[in-house]
């Protein structure tokens, strides 16, 4: 197994296990628990292939939808253990969204060769799982909380894609992208780092406009 295919299925398992805590906070039963676990799993790689047009990497390898199922099981039978399952969520979303970030970039990159294609497909992949678990859990949704999200992707595969075209190993590119996703939302969500947020202005009168 290579280190992208690592970082995939990875990626996968611990996306899957914030869609089934989502679905413990909600009481859901083990259907519940299976769907949101394989819709937060595979849905980033699912969008951004779909956009890269090539085949559905789950389509052909069943693995991944056997990796969200497991973890489902497996969080159904043992999140009442958990005491706050929202922090854990919030955390294991944090290395999701940092594994998820090298994968959809190195993904990008191979297919198009583009580094601007290689951001975009990172960003998408490590956010869009964790945006539709959050729709279909009614949870409050990670973009709109205060501390940076879409930034920690974005430097994540950036990062990679700097190391990539830099001509570091595989292994290499990929560790330092996880590792700068990671640290910039793990610092957001232990320090609270954000961008200042836009404060609403009084619009100008109609007789005011020239």
């Amino acid at each position: 197994m290579n280190a992208i295919t690592l970082f995939d299925y990875s990626g996968v398992a611990v996306f899957a296990a914030t869609g089934a805590l989502a679905a413990s906070r909600k009481q859901l039963d083990i259907i519940g628990f299976l769907f949101l676990a394989s819709v937060t799993g595979i849905g980033g790689g699912t969008f951004r292939d779909l956009i890269l047009n090539v085949p559905v990497f789950w389509v052909g390898n069943g693995d991944y939808v056997l990796i969200c199922a497991a973890v489902a099981v497996l969080v159904f039978f043992t999140a009442h253990r958990v005491e706050s399952r929202y922090k854990l969520l919030l955390w294991l979303d944090a290395i999701g969204l940092a594994a998820f970030a090298v994968m959809g970039a190195a993904k990008g990159l191979a297919i198009t060769g583009s580094p601007l294609v290689a951001l975009i497909t990172g960003i998408l992949t490590a956010t869009f799982g964790g945006i539709l678990r959050d729709l279909l859990a009614g949870e409050p949704s990670v973009l709109l909380r205060p501390e940076v999200y879409v930034t920690a992707a974005l430097v994540g595969a950036g990062v990679y894609t700097a190391g990539d075209l830099a001509g570091l190993s595989t292994l290499a590119a990929e560790l330092s992208g996880f590792v700068a996703a990671f640290i910039v939302r793990g610092g957001a969500l232990k320090f609270g780092w954000s961008f200042p947020a836009y404060k609403s202005r009084p619009g100008r009168k109609p007789e005011d406009i020239p």
